[in-house]
């Protein structure tokens, strides 16, 4: 019997362009597998930063701008608390809030900055008693002795205290976005607009009067930007590319430019209001002094009622007319 040889099958070596697109492969992945690994001297310095001041707002630089005063005001704060009762919606936490939980903090710091008030602890009173025993403790005397209390002076008492908080945070107000796609090449943008509402108000401690009670509102702005690229680039070979870029204004900073604004215009009301005097009379016509008295003045007025007013003689003296009294 005769057997036939069969032609052994001679195996096909891929071509130039795929060996060439397979080794290209390879190597992107050993170099972006030798970037990512983990080195004993490698350390990721492209993704920290050192810590800095909190950013200034513009209410800031209006704080940090007011002329001084005769004589600052001894201010006391109890709290300045969350009044809004919302929470981040999911998928955070559901004992996440939106509004951050230390704003006592920033309204504390924004009446020292002002440079007008002298802020007094309260909110942590019962700490500073306790220490305050301990110091007399440590004298060796009672609290009764006189000599004990020699050396820890009396708590400086307040003539103002400022109350208040954080009273709304409304959520999605303004939604939108639009998009555009050519031949598979296209991009899409979304934003979203919150607010923060604070209120403030100034309380006379002898008798209990609201001197005077101020209420602000922040815009909070998000968006996305994202451009993508879906196409066929050959035969059964698809490419498709998503990026995007999503920038989303803190909230705990428009809190604290709210509180801020609020604590300039309850200075100039007291200013207006002679509740408190300048060191200088004439720097009642200070340009951010006026800047924040007419926007309090043409508060609840109409625009057009408001252009008209400014072209009279009268409205222009309006403002001049505290200063001479």
């Amino acid at each position: 019997m005769t057997s036939l040889a069969l032609p052994r099958a001679t195996p096909r070596l891929p071509s130039i362009g795929k060996r060439t697109h397979l080794a290209l492969a390879v190597l992107a992945c050993a170099v972006l597998t030798a970037c990512a690994g983990p080195g004993p001297t490698r350390q990721p310095v492209e993704v920290t930063e050192p810590a800095a001041l909190t950013p200034a707002s513009p209410a800031t630089r209006d704080l940090l701008k007011l002329p001084p005063p005769k004589g600052k005001i001894v201010v006391a704060v109890y709290g300045f608390r969350d009044q809004t009762g919302q929470y981040k919606p999911a998928p955070d936490s559901s004992f996440s809030t939106s509004v951050t939980q230390g704003a006592a903090s920033m309204l504390v710091k924004a009446l020292k900055d002002s440079g007008w008030f002298t802020p007094v602890e309260r909110e942590s009173l019962q700490e500073l008693l306790t220490e305050r025993r301990i110091v007399r403790a440590l004298d060796g005397g009672t609290d009764d002795a006189v000599g004990a209390t020699a050396n820890v002076p009396a708590l400086m008492p307040a003539a103002i205290m400022i109350d208040g908080g954080v009273i709304a945070y409304e959520s999605n107000v303004r939604t939108g976005g639009a998009g555009a796609r050519f031949l598979g090449i296209g991009l899409s943008t979304q934003y979203r607009v919150d607010q923060v509402t604070v209120a403030l108000r100034s309380i006379d401690v002898r008798n209990g009067q609201i001197l005077h009670s101020v209420s602000t509102t922040k815009t909070i702005y998000s968006y996305e930007i994202r451009p993508s690229v879906f196409r066929f680039v050959n035969f059964k070979e698809l490419l498709e590319v998503e990026a995007g870029v999503t920038n989303n204004e803190p909230a705990q900073l428009c809190v604290k430019e709210a509180i801020e604004t609020a604590v300039m215009h309850l200075t100039v009301q007291g200013l207006r209001d002679r509740s408190w005097v300048l060191r200088d009379e004439k720097d009642w016509n200070a340009p951010i002094v006026q800047a924040y008295l007419r926007e309090a003045q043409n508060y609840g007025v109409d625009p057009a009622e408001q252009s008209a007013a400014a072209q009279t003689p009268a409205g222009q003296a309006v403002a001049a007319a505290p200063a001479q009294q």
